[in-house]
């Protein structure tokens, strides 16, 4: 039997790590929609054509780098001694590392292309035709966005929600490297199932490691569920 302490810190890490793709997911609903919608947007613009191609490089990189090699030089960023943690530092404001607030910043960019790929895709699967009309029904940029492009792209948004969602609750390599494990505040489910091999508690990890299963089997049926209705004509 697992005593009532040992629960607790087995619930704490799920609350983290739930906690943290919650927030995750919607700063990518908010931010990184009109981002997919930008990228998809046709450009008679040469330079800006390129300078799309060049951005959806940078956001892809996360799919092919080591998590521990984004997380390292967010770290670099995040510090006291350089980048963003250094102006953070003059400024007398807290540092990012070692916070949840920095586990949100690194998810959100290790999450970005799991996000942006299917809304992307949806964009661009809206018909010239309905383009064009929105063109002449409605000179507002921000109104035939909202009211015109969103609404084609749903299954998108929904189905790189759920991605997102799901790969955040697993990551392990970029959180570890900014957010360490604080108990409560950094410690997130991965992190404490390897501490719990690590001191040799298999029962605990057997126990976490089963409901991140279950947790990953419900999450994969609905992703392919929305992912067959998105490919519905």
């Amino acid at each position: 039997m697992i005593d009532q302490s040992l629960m607790s810190d087995m619930l704490s890490p799920f609350w983290v790590s739930i906690k943290l793709a919650c927030v995750t997911t919607l700063c990518l609903l908010l931010f990184a929609t009109p981002i997919a919608y930008w990228l998809a947007k046709p450009s008679r613009i040469k330079a800006i054509g390129r300078l799309k191609v060049l951005l959806m490089g940078i956001i892809a990189m996360p799919l092919v780098l080591p998590p521990t090699v984004i997380g390292f030089y967010l770290l670099l960023l995040l510090s006291p001694s350089v980048g963003i943690g250094k102006w953070l530092s003059e400024h007398n404001i807290s540092p990012l590392i070692f916070t949840f607030e920095g586990l949100v910043i690194g998810s959100i960019i290790y999450s970005l292309p799991f996000y942006i790929q299917p809304v992307y895709a949806q964009f661009l699967r809206i018909p010239q035709s309905v383009t064009e009309v929105a063109h002449l029904l409605e000179p507002s940029r921000m109104r035939r966005f909202m009211k015109v492009a969103l609404p084609q792209v749903r299954v998108g948004i929904i189905l790189g929600g759920l991605v997102s969602f799901a790969h955040t609750i697993g990551e392990f390599g970029v959180v570890l490297m900014i957010g360490g494990s604080i108990s409560g505040e950094t410690k997130v489910v991965s992190i404490a199932i390897y501490e719990q091999v690590e001191a040799l508690n298999y029962e605990a990890a057997h126990i976490m490691s089963g409901i991140l299963i279950i947790m990953g089997v419900m999450m994969v049926a609905l992703i392919a569920s929305v992912s067959r209705i998105s490919q519905r004509p």
